[in-house]
């Protein structure tokens, strides 16, 4: 039996993190799920560093990524990640208000696995949050454990 992974989420409205969590604990997701709300916080628990540095080294299994945050925005921290040879095969799903084709052709173009509009109301957010958890972290295959790998 696999290990399940966190996720980590990542916005900064209070409001979005709470239907957030609640869609995903009531449709039972299972894994833990670790909220930053700014992109260098998502920066610093990948790289297990600042309030990070003890955390366990093990990737997450999905990074829900707001693309309008304080000190680095989710296109920001998209390219990093992305860019990254350990970090690149984490799945990121970019959750957003945001219509723009702009920042939806951004974010294909840097890498994003999904791009996932926040619907308005919270009967269609919840169905998007349960159809996001359980694909990736029940359905989708991640790379198997090395020894050396953080996975």
């Amino acid at each position: 039996m696999k290990t399940a992974r966190p996720i980590l989420f990542a916005d900064d409205n209070p409001h979005d993190v709470e239907l957030t969590l609640t869609a995903l604990h009531d449709h039972r997701i299972a894994n833990e799920i670790v909220v930053v709300h700014d992109g260098a916080d998502v920066l610093d628990y990948l790289h297990c560093r600042g309030r990070f540095a003890q955390r366990p080294p093990v990737m997450p299994a999905l990074i829900l990524l707001d693309l309008k945050m304080p000190k680095l925005d989710g296109l920001e921290v998209l390219r990093e990640v992305k860019d990254d040879p350990i970090l690149r095969a984490v799945p990121v799903v970019m959750l957003t208000s945001s219509r723009e084709e702009q920042d939806l052709a951004r974010s294909y173009s840097l890498g994003v696995n999904s791009y996932v509009l926040k619907p308005v109301d919270f009967a269609g957010f919840a169905d998007a949050i349960k159809a996001l958890g359980i694909y990736w972290t029940v359905h989708n295959e991640a790379p198997s454990p090395a020894s050396s790998s953080p996975w």
